[in-house]
Order: structure tokens, then sequence, then C-alpha cells
């Protein structure tokens, strides 16, 4: 990999990793140092025989390597045979970068201070962490997964929204499309509010605070008193025309949260048909995806 002629062009950059040369050299001293944590957390200090950094070069020899190598797996999300290959190396050690920098790159993010939160356990956290809070967008969303063989997973995790085996989760960001909470990710056959009511999210948020939804959390208005919603119609009430123009109007706000899904969803490990085998690996790449385009939006505001 060539990794000083990748960081000069701004526009291969982003397609190869996601992000601009900035934005990587920004987060490469973090994600050096996390590198190193990491490496003394799986083997003590004690047990090295030699210096670290010592020995023989792989084929990622830096940090800086390592850190564009794992964003072009997210951002591009090819197999291990192809990500092997661009890197002239066997596929089984691909695999095994992979997921020796993935909790690396996760613990760099988190000293940044951009990984979503999984949970909200209390009003006051809800405060203490995003301060000044006075919009928020909850929307669901979900990917597909391969079709399992197996009938009885098949009928578990298949959407009949979709009309496919997915897997799904609920995004709540703020005005600024950054994303505050990502919930674990379940399966496609959930409801988008039975999936939020086992997050206890509502109930710990303020009441100045708006909840802006779709019409996919019907219930939650009776759960908080401040919640902005479409008015569904119904073959017996049909919408009159003050109801149309006020869905048109919330729509055009509630776009915001298809945005920073959209922005999140940047990153193909977290919007293609998902082929890992690894249990629960998709959470994390949409818990990372979440993360990286919150440091985007940190970078450029």
């Amino acid at each position: 990999m060539n990794t000083t002629s990748l960081l000069r062009t701004n526009r291969l950059c982003l397609a190869v990793t996601g992000m601009t040369p900035s934005e990587v050299l920004s987060l490469a001293p973090t994600f050096e140092s996390c590198l190193v944590q990491r490496k003394y957390q799986v083997r003590p200090k004690e047990l090295w025989l030699r210096k670290l950094g010592g020995g023989q070069k792989g084929a990622l020899p830096t940090s800086l390597d390592k850190l564009v190598f794992i964003l072009m797996y997210l951002k591009i999300y090819p197999t291990f045979d192809v990500l092997a290959f661009s890197t002239n190396r066997h596929r089984s050690k691909a695999h095994r970068s992979v997921v020796q920098l993935l909790p690396v790159l996760e613990l760099a993010l988190g000293r940044r201070l951009v990984l979503p939160e999984r949970k909200i356990t209390s009003i006051e956290e809800l405060k203490r962490k995003f301060p000044g809070l006075k919009d928020l967008f909850i929307d669901g969303t979900e990917r597909r997964i391969e079709r399992p063989t197996s009938l009885k997973r098949r009928k578990k995790l298949y959407s009949g929204k979709k009309k496919a085996t997915t897997r799904k989760t609920n995004v709540v960001s703020d005005e600024h499309k950054r994303i505050l909470v990502v919930t674990p990710t379940k399966s496609g056959r959930r409801h988008d509010k039975r999936l939020l009511d086992k997050t206890h999210l509502v109930e710990h948020i303020p009441p100045e605070v708006a909840i802006w939804t779709d019409n996919g959390f019907q219930g939650i208005q009776h759960q908080h008193p401040n919640t902005v919603m479409p008015v569904k119609a119904t073959k017996k009430r049909p919408l009159t025309e003050e109801q149309r123009q006020s869905n048109r109007t919330i729509a055009g706000i509630r776009v915001i949260s298809e945005h920073a899904i959209g922005g999140m969803k940047r990153l193909k490990a977290a919007a293609d048909v998902y082929r890992n085998r690894l249990p629960n690996l998709d959470d994390t790449f949409t818990l990372l995806a979440a993360g990286i385009w919150n440091f985007h939006l940190q970078q450029t505001s």
C-alpha cells in the first residue's frame, strides 16, 4: 500500500478510506497510542522479549499504514481475498489484521469522544453528556444479511418491511446531524418501537427536549409529552389539507435523521449485505461507522 501517495489526493483518500487526508492525519496519533496500549493489554510488557516495534516488518509496517488499512476495509468492505491481494498478503493474515485493528480503531474514536452511546440510564446522564440538547431525532435502520440456511434462523431474521433477512438498529441524532445513541443491533423481525422500548431510552429524555419520529414509532407520544410525529391517515379519516401541510413540514425537519444515517452508511461495511461470520460484528461496524461520521462532523465544525 502506497499510503504517502494516497494521502496526497483528497478525492482518492475519500474513495478509499471515507476520510480526507487531514482527517486521517488528525486521527493517526491517537490511533498509534491506542495501538501500543492494545498490544500491552493483549501481551503484558514484562512478557515482551524485545522492544516494541522490533523484529521483522510486515506488510503494514507503520501505524499510519494500519489505520489506512482498517479504514479501507470499512469503507470498501472487500472480501478477504480482495483485501489480501491489495496488500500482497494471504487472506488469513488480512482477516487477522482486521480482527486485531477493529478494537484499536474503536478505542481511538472513543478517546476522541466521537463514539455514540449505547444506552442512557438517567435524565441526568443525558444532560451531562449532551448539554444544551433541544431536539432528538429517532429513526430505525436495517441492513440485509446473507440468507441463513436454517429455517428457524430465517424466520427470526425476516423483515416484512424489507422482504428479506435483516438486522436492525435505532439511531438517535441531534439537530446538527451528530449521532448520539446507537441501540444494540437486533433481528429485523423486531418492530422499531419494540426495539426502542427495550432500551428504556424515552423515559430518560427530559420533557423540554422534543422527540421527532416517524409513524413507525406509534405509541411514543403516550410516553413522552413533547413528541412530534406525522398524522397518520386511515380509511375512515383521510387527511385534511392542513394536516398534509403539517406532515410535509415535519418531514422537511425530520430529514436530518436521514442525513445522519446516510453519513454513517457512507461506509460500505455498515450498508452492504453483511457476510462476516463473527457474532455481532455488524454491530461493531455500525458503531464505528457512526463514530467516523461524528469525527468528520467534529473536524469540519
